[in-house]
């Protein structure tokens, strides 16, 4: 395994977006090689670098570091440019020459106003892998909505499935949309490089959270399209197709996760000691399984309660392979030996931040190490380097664009 081989090294990535979905698609191709400029607006920079967690070293109080800007933007350099400036939307256009990827997610719109609509650019560099992140597109009667990963969530039909029967509608309180979103951008601007390389040609892309959230229905979109009046509804903690699927209690207090296919049935009935149950008529078919899992849950819980501890539960559900996982804090989660020894939990080092835990990457390869000297650099931080290197300016030009506002670094903010 090395990281001598191409992976992603060699390309240039210009990173114009912030919060999480658009710098996931960036620190993805950042981790596997990429060079990733993250170019910020002063005088904040990405919004992330004021959330999450800051140090509480008073020596520190100023600092443009977070652990939520680290989570989501290490391995990335970062120029801090007013490109509302012309002399700072000359230097992005410059440097758009020198690129081979720009991501973005302002509000659609924006960039075209601000002369940097792919249009534009590729006239500037007709090879330019160009994608915007939106949440809900560059075109439509939503496009202009403005809209985070829970906007995006409640437009897909997603919010309205989860919570109780009797309930309000619940919130998925994580970035699922976002990662989700990040992820299948940086699919898509691979795959756009691959179609570069073997024709030459450039092209735009967009990803957005309501089409990623519209991937995640797994078999109602047909059945409301078939089905005459087919409304899905909220089933709280079990499947609406399981029998029995879902989340059960323990006796300890604690929950299981279990998801049971219809061909586990007879397995399922053997684990908790009652085989009584295969000629019972409301379990006899999946349907009816599915339409009498409340009953089922009863049952399978009354199982569950004998038992001290959850883990001896699952001990005997897993003698007959019977798919189940203890339904862990995250406190829990982090700890867990399996996600410390695979990397899905690593731990990093920051010095002003100090050490802490943030997720691994998501894949793994077989001629790819990822690397674990992990840093988020301060607003502004590799201006000189970049500006040097990619546009061939002196001290002296960037000192003017210094003095002219143009450039700003964190001692400036």
């Amino acid at each position: 395994m090395t990281n001598g081989l191409p992976m992603l090294k060699g390309y240039r990535v210009l990173d114009m977006t912030q919060i999480v979905a658009g710098p996931t698609c960036t620190r993805i191709m950042a981790e596997l090689g990429a060079e990733v400029v993250k170019v910020e607006l002063p005088p904040l920079g990405d919004r992330t670098r004021v959330g999450g967690l800051k140090s509480r070293d008073p020596a520190h109080k100023h600092s443009s570091r977070s652990t939520y800007y680290f989570q989501h933007n290490h391995s990335k350099k970062s120029i801090a440019v007013d490109f509302k400036n012309p002399k700072g939307l000359a230097l992005l256009k410059k440097m758009v020459a020198k690129f081979d990827v720009l991501v973005e997610n302002f509000t659609p719109g924006v960039m075209a106003r601000a002369g940097l609509s792919y249009d534009e650019l590729k006239q500037i560099n007709p090879r330019l892998v160009m994608c915007s992140i939106s949440m809900a597109g560059q075109s439509g009667v939503l496009s202009q909505r403005p809209g985070y990963d829970y906007i995006a969530q409640a437009y897909a039909g997603v919010t309205d499935l989860i919570g109780e029967p009797d309930g309000d509608p619940a919130l998925i309180t994580m970035a699922i949309g976002d990662s989700a979103t990040g992820l299948s951008a940086a699919m898509g601007i691979a795959f756009a490089l691959l179609h570069r390389e073997k024709t030459g040609e450039g092209q735009y892309i967009e990803a957005t959270l309501l089409d990623t959230y519209f991937q995640m229905h797994e078999v109602n979109i047909p059945r409301i399209s078939l089905r005459k009046g087919y409304q899905p509804k909220r089933t709280g903690s079990q499947h609406p197709d399981g029998g029995p699927t879902g989340i059960f209690k323990c006796g300890d207090g604690s929950y299981i996760s279990m998801a049971l296919l219809p061909h586990q049935w007879k397995s399922f009935c053997e684990a908790i000691g009652n085989l009584g149950l295969m000629d019972d008529p409301r379990f006899n078919t999946a349907a009816l399984r599915r339409d009498n899992n409340l009953a089922l849950k009863e049952i399978f819980e009354s199982w569950l309660a004998k038992f001290p501890i959850r883990d001896a539960a699952i001990e005997e559900l897993d003698k007959l392979r019977i798919p189940c996982a203890p339904v862990l804090t995250l406190n829990e989660a982090v700890a867990h030996p399996h996600l410390r020894e695979r990397g899905t939990v690593r731990k990093v080092k920051d010095e002003t931040l100090g050490e802490f835990d943030i997720p691994g990457f998501p894949l793994k390869f077989s001629r790819w190490e990822i690397n674990e000297d992990l840093r988020a650099d301060s607003l502004g931080a590799h201006n000189v380097e970049v500006l040097r290197e990619h546009l061939e300016l002196t001290d002296a030009e960037i000192n003017k664009l210094y003095e002219e506002k143009v450039l700003l670094r964190e001692a400036d903010s």
